[in-house]
C-alpha cells in the first residue's frame, strides 16, 4: 500500500490506466475501520471497477490533512472528516469541493458514567469535559451557543481513556462507533453516551472530497464514484460485510471481528450513514446553510464565507 508522504512527493499523475480505467488514489481520515466500510466494500465487491474506475483507498491517520493532499495534486479524492472541514476549506480559499456525505449524523457523542446528575446534554453545563484540540472550533461552538457551556469547562483529551475511567465524575467526547465500547471493554462500565445530532447539532460528516482539476477532468468519474460507494455502504450495513471488512483487516491488523461488528451495529442504530428515506450520501444547500450560520453566530467564520464553492451537489444520483 502507498503512503501519504510518498503520494505527497508524487503530485499529480495521469489517471488513466493501461486498462482504461481511470485511477483514484482516495486517502481516508484515519487508520481502516468500520466507519469507512462503505469504501472498502465496494472495492472488495468491484463495485468501483465496474464502473470503470481504478480505485486506491490510502489509510490517513493523524498527521494527515486530506484537503492539502487535495490542493496539492498528491490524491484525486478524500475523506473529510467533518463539517467545519468544509468551510475550513472555504476560508482558505482551497477549491477541492465536497461532492456526498456518507454520514448523514456527525457520530460525535459525549460520554458520561452512569451518575445522577446528568441525563442530559444540557445537564453538562458547568462540568468539566475533555476535548481534542480540533473539537473546539468544530462542534464545541455548537454547544457553547445551545447550552451556555464556557470554555473554563474544557479539558485536553489525549485519546486515552485511563483518565475517563479513574475519575467518575468525567466526561469525554468521542465517536458513537469507538470510545464508548473501548471504555467499556477496559473499565467494565456501561458509559452514558450522548451523540450530538440527536440533540440537533446539523454538521454532516464523512464527506467525500473531490480536487478542483480531477472533478474538472472527470466529471462522469466523480459521478461513478458517488453511485459506487453509495451502493458500497448499502451492501456492508444491509448485506454481508465480510469481504469489506477482510480488506480493512488486511489494512489494518487491530480491527479485530468484535470491535468492526459493534461498529457496524451502531453505524445502523443511531442511523448514521442512512438518512430518514433510507438515502445514503445525500447533502443539502439548506442544512449545509444552517450549519454555517450556527458558525457564524458562534464566531467561528465570516457571514460572508463562500462556503457554496467547497460544496458541489451536482454529482448526487438525483432523485
Amino acid at each position: 500500500m502507498a503512503t501519504l508522504g510518498a503520494l505527497a512527493a508524487c503530485g499529480p499523475q495521469d489517471n488513466a490506466t493501461n486498462g482504461g480505467r481511470v485511477r483514484i488514489r482516495f486517502a481516508t481520515d484515519w487508520r481502516a475501520q468500520a466507519e469507512q466500510g462503505g469504501f472498502y466494500q465496494a472495492v472488495a465487491r468491484g463495485f468501483y471497477a465496474d464502473k470503470g474506475l481504478d480505485v486506491a483507498l490510502i489509510q490517513g491517520g493523524p498527521a494527515v490533512n486530506v484537503p492539502q493532499l487535495l490542493e496539492a495534486g498528491a490524491i484525486e479524492m478524500g475523506l473529510g472528516s467533518n463539517a467545519p472541514i468544509v468551510l475550513a476549506m472555504a476560508g482558505a480559499g482551497a477549491k477541492s469541493k465536497a461532492v456526498m456525505a456518507s454520514f448523514q449524523k456527525d457520530p460525535q457523542v459525549l460520554i458520561t458514567h452512569p451518575r445522577d446528575d446528568v441525563s442530559s446534554l444540557a445537564d453538562m453545563k458547568g462540568k468539566p469535559i475533555m476535548l481534542a484540540d480540533a473539537s473546539i472550533n468544530a462542534f464545541w461552538p455548537w454547544l457553547r451557543a445551545k447550552y451556555g457551556f464556557t470554555d473554563d469547562q474544557v479539558r485536553k483529551y489525549t485519546f486515552n481513556a485511563a483518565p475517563f475511567l479513574a475519575d467518575t465524575n468525567a466526561i469525554q467526547q468521542g465517536y458513537v462507533t469507538s470510545e464508548p465500547y473501548t471504555l467499556e471493554k477496559q473499565g467494565n462500565i456501561r458509559p452514558e453516551v450522548y451523540l450530538l445530532a440527536d440533540s440537533g447539532y446539523p454538521g454532516y460528516a464523512a464527506m467525500t472530497l473531490v480536487g478542483e482539476g480531477f472533478a474538472n477532468a472527470n466529471p462522469q468519474a466523480v459521478r461513478d464514484f458517488v453511485s459506487a460507494t453509495i451502493a458500497g455502504w448499502k451492501d456492508y450495513l444491509r448485506g454481508d460485510p465480510a469481504a469489506g471488512n477482510a480488506l480493512i483487516v488486511k489494512d489494518n491488523p487491530d480491527m479485530t471481528p468484535d470491535i468492526l461488528a459493534q461498529a457496524r451495529d451502531k453505524l445502523l442504530s443511531y442511523q448514521i450513514v442512512e438518512a430518514q428515506d433510507g438515502s445514503i450520501g445525500q447533502m443539502t444547500l439548506a442544512r449545509w446553510g444552517e450549519f454555517h450560520q450556527i458558525m457564524v453566530n458562534a464566531g467561528v467564520v465570516a457571514a460572508d464565507l463562500n462556503w457554496q464553492a467547497n460544496v458541489d451537489l451536482s454529482f448526487l444520483p438525483q432523485a
